[in-house]
């Protein structure tokens, strides 16, 4: 038995672990083993941090997005109402501008037509002031007669303007 050559490698391993028994491999391997477990452990601890810390972000986000869709909404319906009431003033002004343009072309036709009048009337005063002047100093004669001419036409002239 001594001679075979599995008894020798079946001692030499029992004399090697024996060895490393004594060495105490065992407690830096369990050492080693437990620092890994322990920062694993803190890994995952770390990971479960960042994602609760992820959730909340993305909470957060979604929240601050709601809040400015809710903003849009406003502003979009304020500008709307703006809208509407810069265009009921701007048809108000329009509206205003037009009576007022169309009183102004109103006045102006009355002026106009009065201007027309007068005229009318002073150019017949001037025909009647011609007219009377001729036919008098056709009908009558002398210093008399252009005493009573001149009086008549200045008569005319005061009655007719």
């Amino acid at each position: 038995m001594l001679m075979e050559p599995e008894t020798w490698v079946a001692l030499a391993f029992v004399v090697f672990v024996v060895g490393l028994g004594y060495i105490g491999v065992h407690r830096i391997v369990g050492k080693s083993l437990d620092e890994r477990s322990a920062r694993i452990k803190a890994e995952l601890d770390e990971a479960r941090k960042l994602k609760d810390e992820a959730a909340q972000l993305l909470a957060d986000y979604q929240r601050k997005r709601q809040e400015a869709e809710g903003e849009a909404q406003q502003i979009i319906a304020g500008a709307k109402a703006e809208a509407e009431r810069l265009a009921t003033e701007a048809k108000a002004k329009i509206e205003e501008f037009v009576a007022r343009r169309t009183k102004m072309a109103e006045t102006k036709i009355a002026q106009a037509e009065a201007q027309a009048t007068a005229d009318v009337r002073s150019a017949a005063a001037e025909a009647a002031v011609a007219a009377a002047e001729k036919i008098l100093t056709q009908e009558t004669k002398g210093n008399l007669a252009s005493a009573l001419v001149a009086k008549g036409i200045e008569d005319v002239r005061k009655k007719l303007n």
